[in-house]
């Protein structure tokens, strides 16, 4: 008997993940990085259980936010598709080549998943569907789902801040995903991606399943000045006033959901039935 195959990440994310970038400075190399990071933080804390409750971090990454929930006190464990960044979990934190559509895990068997980086590189929503009930069949009930999402129009306001939007090839790509919300796989500038709305990343978890859903923005309205005011100060602005200023107008802005959009991710907040 021989067991039936798991799902194959896109060789173009797995690509992107090895050989482009190095996902475990992305969020704190930069004053927008910074700025997702701690409010992630912040919003996740909020909803957590007590340590030492298990946390299941699926597309967790090289561990940036594992690190610090291990070193908070929870029993965190990596289920990340890319074999460089399960090399590059932190001490403390266990971690595994899986993916997040068909996970190893047992059944009602964790007190939190994450879903930090997985749905956004789910193109399709079968599987971002699958992702989520996944997540739902390993935590136990009543246990908390956080799903982040890249926001629709982040692409847009990223592109004035770099001042790409002129050049045609931007351009044509921020058009096609204001309007259907994808990055199809091949396009250059970033790998494929899925955008979504704040009504559409509810919808997704409220039909698979999870209860009391709520998305609130993560960097809020003004990540897209500081980023201006760094890609063109050409320096670090994670300990200026400017900084400071946009992680205030985050928190000030959390209340209002039509300040959502402005944010560049969003992240749901929900629990499974039970």
């Amino acid at each position: 008997m021989t067991s039936e195959p798991g799902p194959v990440l896109s060789p173009e994310v797995m690509a992107f993940y090895t050989e482009t970038i190095d996902e475990s400075v992305r969020l704190t190399s930069s004053a927008d990085g910074a700025l997702e990071l701690i409010r992630t933080q912040e919003i996740l804390r909020r909803h957590l259980p007590p340590a030492p409750a298990g946390v299941l971090d699926v597309g967790g990454g090289p561990g940036i936010h594992a690190q610090w929930l291990a070193e908070a006190g929870y029993t965190v464990h990596i289920v990340d598709p890319v074999p460089r960044h399960v090399a590059q979990a932190p001490l403390g934190v266990t971690a595994e080549v899986g993916d997040a559509r068909k996970l190893s895990a047992d059944d009602d068997s964790q007190d939190v998943v994450l879903l930090l980086g997985p749905l956004y590189h789910l193109l399709e929503r079968e599987e971002r569907d699958r992702a989520i009930g996944e997540a739902l069949r390993v935590v136990k009930p009543g246990g908390l789902v956080a799903a982040a999402a890249i926001g629709r129009y982040a692409s847009l306001f990223e592109h004035v801040a770099t001042t790409l939007l002129d050049v045609e090839r931007v351009h044509d790509a921020v058009f096609d995903i204001l309007r259907t919300g994808r990055h199809d796989p091949g396009r250059k500038g970033f790998t494929a991606a899925y955008f979504h709305t704040a009504e559409s990343l509810a919808e997704e978890l409220t039909e698979a399943g999870v209860v009391g859903v709520r998305v609130v923005g993560i960097e809020g309205p003004s990540w897209g000045a500081l980023k201006a005011a760094e890609v063109h100060g050409k320096e670090s602005l994670r300990d200026s006033a400017m900084f400071r200023a946009a992680l205030a107008a985050a928190r000030l802005a959390e209340p209002y959901p039509e300040l959502l959009s402005a944010s560049s991710h969003m992240l749901a907040v929900g629990h499974a039935p039970g």
